[in-house]
């Protein structure tokens, strides 16, 4: 397993670096935080155009085919310029529907996908905000051919932008991953109703009621009642895909309180000349190669078909912690300027602690590790048995 990366990955990030950088300034970020519709649909054509969305699509639907190595590439970048696009919800769910669903359920989505004509999400958390299958409450009643979806679902990215949303429910009784359903819904279904939640990030999430909501059954991705390990799945490609996303805002983050220190004077030097400094750049630089070692080290896992759900949770657990320290670190450096509305570090900070708090915490993320660690029966978290207490 070589984690560095190639000539060809070395020049995907080149381009997407040099795009992004021409066509997403600040000042587009700091418009989408008060556009109604949150992301611009011009960059968003401008990034199917080249295949950024379908980049890691099977190439029967218009795809490239390519490994998820390349796609956290992407996601590195697209965080390195807090790009407000709908990019991780749609790769994601359309991932799911690639891997999971039926032959003609991916013709009617994952073109559009691929055109950059069609914009996904997906929708898990509810009140409970755990990352853990019995916190699914929504419930799916078959009547026909159709589902009946009655439930509300919290935090859902972009979804008033999007075509359709990956519901996870419960179609029958159980507890755990039995009885869960992933369904496949038309946003503009009669029925649903959305209220914008004000977020740390400024990004556009909202809460998703479900009140008798029909749904074709044949809209269900995999076999009713069995979705379970269909959206672990699913969560496990978002949450790193999320981490790869989280590490390149920070690096930029960090890339800029080290070219602050270097010219900011006080007391007659550098400030990047003072001990204390260095050694936390030294930090920041340290924490975020590490983060990108455990990221794509659990994308490889992805890629070759092996299980990866533990090193998915290293990875968040890791840049949950690591990552929000970096840009902690960078507000400090900088001083008063940092928490200033008018000066753009602001942008990074906020979207780096907003999506730390995202995919589960640190502390969920460990008890899943644990198990790995220690055989001992107990709770549940996202399927797998783990230690009520585990002292890691």
């Amino acid at each position: 397993m070589n984690l560095l990366l190639t000539d060809e990955e070395k020049m995907l990030r080149h381009t997407a670096r040099e795009f992004l950088e021409a066509e997403c300034p600040t000042t587009l970020v700091r418009a989408m935080e008060t556009d109604p519709l949150g992301y611009p649909p011009a960059l968003w054509r401008k990034t199917a155009e080249l295949g950024w969305q379908g980049m890691a699509l099977p190439e029967t639907y218009g795809g490239q085919d390519l490994p998820l190595v390349y796609l956290g590439i992407i996601m590195q970048e697209v965080g390195r310029a807090v790009a407000p696009l709908p990019l991780l919800g749609t790769v994601v769910a359309a991932l799911t529907i690639a891997s999971d669903a039926t032959p003609a359920q991916r013709e009617a989505i994952l073109p559009g996908v691929v055109r950059g004509d069609t914009v996904l999400t997906w929708a898990f958390t509810e009140q409970d905000p755990r990352f853990r299958p019995d916190t699914v409450q929504t419930r799916a009643v078959v009547d026909g051919d159709h589902l009946v979806i009655n439930g509300t679902k919290l935090f859902v990215d972009h979804f008033t932008a999007a075509d359709h949303c990956l519901v996870a429910c419960r179609t029958a009784a159980g507890s755990g991953h039995a009885g869960l359903s992933l369904v496949l819904v038309d946003t503009k279904a009669p029925g649903i109703s959305t209220t914008p939640l004000v977020t740390l990030a400024k990004d556009k999430q909202c809460a998703v009621v479900f009140d008798d909501v029909r749904v074709p059954r044949a809209n269900v991705i995999g076999r009713l009642g069995e979705g379970g390990p269909i959206v672990e799945r699913m969560l496990d490609r978002a949450t790193v895909l999320l981490c790869a996303q989280m590490l390149g805002a920070t690096r930029k983050d960090a890339e800029m309180a080290i070219d602050y220190s270097k010219y900011r004077v006080a007391f007659g030097q550098p400030i990047g000349a003072l001990q204390s400094i260095q050694h936390i750049c030294a930090d920041m630089i340290v924490w975020i190669d590490g983060g990108e070692l455990l990221t794509y080290e659990a994308l490889w896992k992805m890629d070759q078909g092996l299980p990866a759900g533990i090193e998915v949770s290293q990875a968040k657990a890791f840049c949950n912690e690591k990552c929000e320290a970096v840009v902690r670190f960078s507000q400090m450096i900088h001083g008063g300027i940092g928490f200033m509305m008018e000066f753009d570090l602001h942008l990074w900070f906020r979207r780096v602690s907003a999506w730390a708090m995202r995919l589960g915490t640190s502390y969920e993320h460990r008890a899943r590790i644990a198990h790995a660690l220690i055989d001992s029966p107990g709770t549940v978290v996202l399927g797998r048995p783990v230690p009520v207490v585990v002292a890691v």
